[in-house]
């Protein structure tokens, strides 16, 4: 596995997951109470023996840095790395990424290296587990230039995916990019008996969505970006490459889920704490890994729990009621609090005892949660000081909304942006 260079794209701006791209780029966004996104595809890197990674980032990648230089560190006589590539001015180009393809084509340098024969292509907001080594298997026996990981989904949501259509042998014949009718996806369905017959149950799903991952041969690769100025793999790449090079598909059926979206990203993390997730946190042979915190054990004052995953590091009072939520590192949460089918981030650090004097002689919340909250169906980001008797709900069912410099509502679910003061008894 040392001839495989692995490049994780951090994405644009993130626009679809603000506010909580507000402060930091996708792959920072936390996850799961402890974990940051881009811990999922360099985790997955890890676990299979994959450890030279660069990760590509233009906007906000200041909190991405130090998540990496603190969780990532390897030992000098393995060899293994994970590095930021940021968008920079050259001599020879002074604009930023301009899609996924440009993005690499603009770092080409650091795969040219010697003793590197394939480029794994990764996206930092991606939940899933995936065997790469099965992939690079398929790779190489077909003998293919290019391999897409190709994820079974039903038509209605075809028009979300880049969609693959396929030969007996799996090889890419046609790709089209989110069709949108029935004529276009019928361009590109694949019978169900097919993906039947290829060991994987279809349930009826009758199209092959590509998932945004991608096994390239390192020379296949730096010629097509060096001779085209194409912009973005999905769009450009692949459907030229369809024409003049093997396109192979690698079949997947496992859980796989985009963090694209507000909704997605609520949805997927509290999946995580129900009774029987999709995707396990707990997995001996595939750990997730992350930053060493070294916190103290989390204390319980009389409080009910269920549904939940509390990090390490909270303190949460008497009275307290928490269901079906995720709850982040530090918290520290009140008396007769109730928080309800929510994501509370935590604290980035804990406060001193002449930080908490002085916000109490201020008059002002400390950081965490104020006694008798109710927090339901939101998003609380990191650091935020709720005061007390405060509701956190979107109780009118408003779909989109910017409420003053404190919160926001995307995808009909209440945010409350990173660092934001919230007076008691604020309403919404």
């Amino acid at each position: 596995m040392r001839n495989i260079i692995t490049l994780v794209l951090g994405g644009g701006k993130g626009t679809r997951l603000y506010p909580l791209t507000k402060y930091r780029s996708k792959p920072a966004v936390p996850l799961a109470a402890k974990y940051r996104l881009i811990d999922i595809p360099l985790s997955n890197c890890l676990n299979n023996g994959l450890n030279r990674i660069y990760v590509l980032t233009q906007f906000n990648s200041v909190s991405l840095n130090r998540h990496i230089n603190q969780a990532y560190k390897f030992d000098l006589f393995g060899g293994g790395f994970v590095e930021i590539l940021a968008a920079q001015q050259t001599q020879d180009r002074s604009d930023w990424y301009q899609g996924t393809a440009d993005a690499v084509r603009q770092n080409l340098r650091s795969i040219q290296g010697p003793g590197i024969d394939y480029v794994l292509i990764l996206s930092g907001d991606q939940l899933y587990r995936m065997d790469f080594e099965r992939m690079i298997r398929t790779h190489i026996e077909t003998k293919a230039h290019v391999t897409i990981a190709a994820l079974p989904v039903e038509r209605r949501q075809a028009s979300s995916f880049g969609i693959v259509r396929l030969d007996d042998s799996g090889r890419v014949v046609g790709f089209l990019e989110k069709p949108q009718t029935d004529a276009e996806v019928a361009l590109v369905r694949t019978e169900p008996a097919w993906i039947d017959a290829h060991g994987i149950p279809s349930h009826g799903r009758d199209c092959l969505a590509s998932m945004g991952i991608y096994l390239f041969n390192r020379d296949t690769l730096v010629e097509t970006l060096t001779k085209t100025s194409y912009h973005d793999f999905g769009k450009e790449i692949f459907p030229a490459s369809i024409r003049s090079r093997h396109v192979q598909a690698f079949l997947y059926d496992g859980y796989w889920e985009d963090i694209g979206t507000i909704r997605a990203f609520y949805e997927a993390n509290l999946q995580l704490a129900s009774a029987n997730p999709p995707f396990e946190l707990i997995s001996p042979n595939a750990p997730i890994y992350s930053r060493l915190r070294f916190l103290p054990p989390s204390q319980f004052k009389g409080s009910t729990i269920s549904g939940s995953i509390i990090a390490d590091g909270c303190r949460i009072g008497e009275g307290t009621t928490i269901e079906n939520s995720i709850v982040g590192v530090r918290s520290q949460i009140g008396r007769n609090v109730t928080i309800r089918n929510s994501i509370v981030m935590g604290a980035d650090l804990f406060q001193t005892d002449e930080e908490l004097a002085a916000d109490r002689a201020a008059g002002r919340p400390t950081v965490g949660i104020g006694d008798g909250t109710r927090i339901d169906g939101a998003i609380v980001d990191k650091n935020c000081r709720i005061g007390s008797n405060v509701r956190v709900c979107n109780e009118s069912g408003i779909d989109e909304a910017d409420i003053g410099d404190c919160a926001a509502i995307r995808d009909g679910i209440m945010v409350v942006i990173k660092d934001s003061v919230v007076p008691n008894g604020w309403k919404m």
